[in-house]
């Protein structure tokens, strides 16, 4: 009887690992680059993440409108998940008239607004510049409860590549969608000057990816103009407990 007990324990609480769904964030950061195609500098790009089996999950960016069918690779996989070149909730517009730094965020959830179990996922990216599939790679990282952060070598059309998993570790009393409802931070991503509104600040604190502190205060309307482009953390600290986001300096 022990040990089927032991057993019944043991395949319970694997099923409960597998089952997880750790919330957080994924941060992905990339420099662009052209093809070589007989449009540069002009082109359409797509960033998403599949699971391990190559499933769609969710379109994190998409600059790409009337030519977005040469984006094939994303094309492939939103229509075998039944939603061609689906981009809810993605960063989203027409054609690039030139190459730059692209930066979005994935908040664990696929397209339907589900949370997705942790495990291993992929990073996308696909770019072409001419009426045919130009560049494409993926890049293999874990979703779970520990922080990951990666910077694969540079691919053609692809540089200073960086992907960054973060659990929700500094969420007191906030969990999921509910710390979504509670605050907005508005413009995200931002040129420096955004707002959050919500529930009553207390506090707000904001660092950067090297703990830094650029400012800390409780104001619900805040200019960081003055700081360099590039990733931040944002705490914000209400009498319903604490959530730390991700706050996007384009």
């Amino acid at each position: 009887m022990k040990k089927i007990y032991t057993t019944f324990l043991f395949v319970f609480l694997c099923g409960i690992a597998l089952n997880a769904q750790t919330s957080g964030e994924l941060t992905d950061t990339t420099t662009t680059s052209s093809t070589g195609g007989n449009f540069a500098p002009r082109n359409i790009v797509a960033i998403w993440v599949e699971d391990d089996a190559g499933n769609f999950i969710k379109t994190l960016l998409a600059y790409a409108q009337q030519r977005k069918t040469h984006l094939n690779t994303w094309q492939a996989t939103t229509t075998e998940a039944g939603s061609p070149f689906n981009i809810v909730d993605a960063i989203s517009g027409p054609t690039r008239t030139s190459h730059g730094t692209r930066t979005c965020v994935w908040d664990a959830t696929d397209f339907e607004g589900n949370p997705v179990a942790d495990g291993t996922y992929k990073v996308w990216m696909e770019l072409t510049d001419k009426n045919a599939t130009g560049n494409f790679s993926n890049f293999t990282f874990t979703k779970g409860t520990e922080p990951e952060s990666l910077t694969p070598t540079n691919v053609p059309s692809f540089a200073s590549i960086s992907i960054d998993w973060q659990p929700d570790p500094f969420v007191t009393g906030i969990t999921g969608q509910a710390k979504k409802d509670i605050f907005t931070i508005f413009p995200n991503p931002t040129s420096g000057k955004f707002e959050i509104s919500g529930d009553r600040v207390i506090e707000v604190e904001i660092r950067n990816l090297m703990g830094g502190l650029i400012y800390l205060g409780n104001s619900s309307q805040i200019d960081i103009s003055d700081n360099p482009k590039g990733v931040y953390l944002i705490k914000i600290t209400s009498e319903k407990g604490a959530t730390t986001e991700k706050l996007i300096k384009e």
